[in-house]
């Protein structure tokens, strides 16, 4: 890619980039959320058209004005906001565009569903081809996204008449969801993929995986091109640099836990006793949980993803109504909201409890509202932003002023649809909203997923500053490093139970996985 050149209203999102991937490679692409790395690889999937520059597959221009020529060049993506239809199947998700019929006329959904159940083996991404996307959480529908994007390499398209063939699979942070067994697994994959001559662009944030797989890494930063390196020639701390323009803390400084010795004697903030939540299917996927969290502290939720951890954040936020059990929050009893399935969000945050989803753009935004309309979405029938059933606008917009500089939201303008905002961007205007009123407890799933190291470190240090404060906080993250770095105490989801709790100092990332796989 030459002198590539893309421009948005009041944004340059990629400013003359070169880059250059060699045959049967593995190349990161790094920088912080809205540096231009997504849109680059857009362009190079057809889903954008450069304002300016050139795109050369083995030495011969190409214009790819669409997927559909970028698939027939061979180039498939796996994007970091997945591309599924929600009604479909797994199956008919990951053929569509690429059907496999029966005499030229009748789908062959059987035969299909046989190869990505092979395939899904062969990867070690398993999951149900029947199944039904909207059925399944977020962790399994990324492995669905890398699963079609490795069925149509795998599948073959037809030649395109120039005869230019370049297998290029793009992956835009594939292992945001995914467990550190699964992403080991994922890795073993790309390894066997570029030693038979795909050529890999790798995006991530997470800098341990750049030194564990790539070859090479390009670093993005303000949408130019600040260097290229090797794992050999470079470290984190460099690495990260580059992408932020100054150091960057990379492990967590937590002040030790104040309390004390006598738990017993202290009431928890948050007190649940035998929940049971059935998923979207029927079946129970919360089985009995009780859990206790305490005034100024960290209890940290770890297990793949779709062992119940979904459902137990959904019931204790009144987002889904559970079959039995209790919870308390600050001694009051909820149990009737958890049970009802009615008014729960509301009733819930007005005593005191703020909520990251692990699913922004689902539970945590409205893409088409402005930034401003965004950070009230829960207060805004509340003084100042309201009198009775009129909004105070002047309020709203002071309100977002000040939580943009506060909570450094880098946009072009507070009335900016949430949707163009990127990835990073989003997750602090969540946690500005989520924040920028008094709360005693904070239920955080996956609020670090998919971002960048800056804003990594921002929204821990803002969840180490409320559990400081004596918040107390419930983080569920399937990522390992996450768990282990801000938890005080740690507790395992395995198919619906909570297998094992731990104190963070007492717990390792050996034992951990092992009560992960259900060995406990």
């Amino acid at each position: 890619m030459r002198g590539i050149t893309k421009r948005f209203p009041g944004v340059v999102a990629n400013d003359h980039v070169d880059f250059r991937l060699e045959k049967g490679e593995i190349h990161a692409l790094l920088g912080e959320n809205g540096s231009g790395k997504t849109t680059l690889m857009n362009i190079l999937y057809g889903l954008y058209r450069p304002d300016e520059g050139q795109i050369f597959l083995n030495g011969t221009e190409v214009h790819l004005t669409s997927p559909k020529d970028a698939i027939a060049h061979g180039i498939g993506m796996v994007h970091q906001h997945f591309m599924l239809v929600p009604v479909m199947t797994v199956t008919e998700n990951i053929i569509l565009g690429n059907e496999v019929t029966r005499g030229g006329l009748f789908l062959d959904l059987k035969q299909a569903a046989d190869r990505i159940r092979k395939l899904s083996e062969q990867y070690h991404l398993e999951v149900d081809p029947q199944a039904l996307i909207q059925d399944l959480p977020v962790g399994i529908r990324q492995r669905v996204e890398i699963l079609k994007a490795l069925y149509r390499q795998s599948n073959g398209e037809s030649k395109p008449k120039s005869s230019i063939w370049a297998d290029i699979l793009i992956l835009d942070e594939p292992t945001a969801v995914l467990t550190p067994e699964e992403s080991e697994s994922l890795f073993r994959t790309l390894t066997s993929l570029a030693q038979q001559g795909k050529s890999i662009i790798f995006i991530t944030h997470k800098l341990r995986e750049v030194f564990h797989v790539a070859n090479r890494i390009t670093v993005l930063r303000n949408g130019r091109v600040v260097g290229t390196t090797t794992p050999m020639e470079t470290t984190e701390t460099q690495l990260a640099t580059m992408m932020v323009g100054r150091e960057v803390i990379l492990t967590v400084e937590k002040n030790p836990l104040e309390f004390r010795e006598e738990v017993s004697d202290r009431k928890p903030v948050l007190h649940v006793q035998d929940l049971q939540v059935v998923d979207d299917r029927g079946s129970v996927a919360v089985k009995g949980v009780s859990l206790d969290i305490y005034p100024g502290e960290i209890l940290g939720i770890a297990g793949v993803q779709g062992n119940g951890q979904t459902e137990l954040v959904e019931a204790l936020t009144g987002l889904r109504k559970a079959i039995a059990g209790s919870i308390h929050i600050n001694g009051i009893d909820m149990t009737h909201i958890i049970h009802s399935g009615y008014s729960g969000p509301r009733k819930i945050m007005e005593q005191g409890v703020a909520h990251i989803p692990e699913d922004r753009h689902t539970y945590g935004m409205v893409d088409s509202y402005p930034l401003t309309d965004n950070l009230v979405l829960n207060i805004y029938y509340q003084k100042p932003f309201a009198r009775g059933i009129v909004r105070n606008q002047a309020a709203i917009e002071e309100h977002a002023t000040r939580l943009v500089t506060e909570f450094d939201i880098r946009t072009p303008s507070i009335f900016i649809k949430a949707g163009n905002l990127s990835g990073g961007n989003q997750q602090k205007m969540v946690v500005a909203r989520e924040f920028s009123r008094p709360i005693i407890l904070l239920i955080a799933a996956q609020p670090t997923r998919g971002l960048d190291v800056g804003s990594i470190e921002f929204i821990h240090k803002q969840i180490l500053q409320k559990r400081d404060q004596g918040c107390a906080v419930l983080l569920v993250s399937v990522d390992l490093d996450e768990i282990l770095s801000l938890s005080d105490r740690i507790a395992v989801m395995y198919r619906g139970h909570i297998l094992a709790t731990v104190d963070a100092k007492e717990a390792s990332r050996e034992v951990l996985g092992l009560w992960m796989a259900g060995i406990k």
